[in-house]
């Protein structure tokens, strides 16, 4: 049984996979905390629900058999803190290819066909799993986060390579700071691959929205000193 904060049918909005149909699961748990956290009600006290469905993997996997989805994005909260072995067996069982999206602080418990790590400055990703990751994601909160987090990928061993695409994503409560914006073109402009600008198509469209079972987000806003 996995505790369950939402599961959704969308389209992925971001990385190598971006404009895919997707089905997300988010589980329920993070002891990172990012104080701009969009998913806060994974971990928050103030965004918590009153319940959490705790779900079989096999029930799970048959609600993602009844959609076109090309694969099932496992995601939270901090997807890594369970044990995902049963869940990525089970949607393997349905011909479901399986993505993982994690900060990579804790071990990886699961078969899975794509991993995306995005490091966090509040617990930091193994080295074995910054190894075994398809690509790095890096959320710019602001202008000095690129070069902190292409530092500690390059101190935990990270190929960084045209092979590992490292997207730079602005904080969305920055994403439209003009001194975000404009670090992540000049890193790229500058670096070239494995570097690329990232966005969250997903909520352009309002796309996650469209599954009623898709719960609001609750963004914390990028306040460091609120306290959590």
């Amino acid at each position: 049984m996995l505790p369950i904060h939402e599961q959704f049918y969308t389209f992925q909005g971001e990385g190598a996979h971006a404009g895919r149909a997707a089905y997300f699961i988010r589980t329920f748990g993070c002891p990172v905390h990012c104080p701009w956290c969009d998913s806060a009600g994974t971990w928050h006290p103030d965004y918590i629900p009153k319940r959490i469905a705790r779900l079989e993997p096999a029930t799970l996997a048959a609600e993602v058999a009844q959609t076109q989805a090309e694969f099932t994005v496992i995601t939270g909260g901090e997807p890594a803190i369970h044990d995902l072995s049963a869940l990525t067996d089970a949607l393997h069982a349905v011909g479901q290819q399986t993505h993982l999206e994690t900060s990579g602080a804790f071990p990886i418990r699961g078969a899975f066909d794509w991993i995306t790590l995005s490091p966090k400055r509040w617990k930091l990703p193994l080295a074995e799993n910054v190894a075994r990751a398809n690509e790095f994601k890096l959320i710019i909160d602001r202008p000095g986060a690129i070069s902190e987090y292409v530092d500690v990928l390059r101190e935990r061993g990270a190929e960084l390579s045209a092979d590992n695409i490292v997207w730079l994503h602005p904080e969305w409560s920055q994403h439209s700071n003009p001194e975000v914006l404009n670090a992540i073109t000049e890193w790229i402009k500058c670096h070239g691959a494995p570097y690329r600008a990232g966005w969250q198509l997903h909520k352009n469209y309002a796309a996650d929205c469209m599954d009623q079972r898709s719960v609001p987000a609750a963004p914390l806003g990028g306040d460091p000193e609120q306290g959590f």
